[in-house]
């Protein structure tokens, strides 16, 4: 499924140019002000962007360093979660970056990118490290160097990168974690139960 997250970005930017008319300041499209994440919006029943958001870019470099993220966190994820549970620990991951902005962030803000859902995977691999018992210590590297990263440049969602982070390693150790005798229910209640919470956790900012 790593292929075809990817392609769906790469199409969905693409998109945004063609409509911009221009490959830098594609955030111009119709598009990206339909789809971008902004809690007010969000608030006034536009509940879809929580989810599309995570499919729009600012540029390209924003497009190509999460597209390489995903390719080289994803697939490895993918092989040992499976394609099901993989997409699980994505969306979910996604939603956590998005209810993060939901609840820190301005009703006028303006937050795109699938930067949440690829932390959500950088949380999700060193889980997975730790239940193989392997030593995860150049993925936590990786994860400080993006979140300092996060820090420093303007216009990056900080906030939404940890949302994410948090929600895609509670995501996957419900999976890996889940008892061998009882593993799939265990597994799908898990998930479907921190979906529900993460789900209120934006319902409560947009309700207030």
């Amino acid at each position: 499924m790593v292929p075809v997250l990817i392609a769906l970005n790469v199409v969905i930017f693409a998109l945004t140019v063609v409509q911009s008319g221009s490959l830098s300041r594609n955030a111009a499209a119709p598009l990206f002000g339909q789809w971008s994440l902004v809690p007010g919006l969000v608030a006034e029943a536009q509940w879809w962007r929580v989810l599309t958001a995570g499919f729009l870019h600012y540029g390209p470099l924003h497009l190509v360093f999460n597209m390489l993220a995903l390719w080289v966190i994803g697939k490895d994820i993918e092989l040992v979660l499976g394609r099901g549970r993989f997409l699980a620990v994505y969306f979910i991951a996604l939603l956590g970056g998005s209810a993060a902005v939901m609840m820190f962030y301005p009703p006028n803000a303006q937050v795109a990118g699938a930067s949440g859902a690829v932390f959500g995977l950088m949380g999700g691999l060193a889980v997975v490290l730790r239940r193989l018992r392997v030593p995860a210590g150049q993925v936590i590297g990786l994860i400080a160097v993006n979140v300092v990263i996060s820090v420093v440049l303007p216009g990056v969602s900080l906030i939404g990168h940890l949302g994410g982070l948090v929600v895609g390693a509670a995501a996957t150790a419900a999976v890996v974690y889940a008892p061998a005798h009882n593993r799939v229910p265990v597994q799908v209640g898990a998930l479907v139960g921190l979906t529900a919470l993460v789900l209120a956790a934006v319902a409560v900012p947009a309700l207030a």
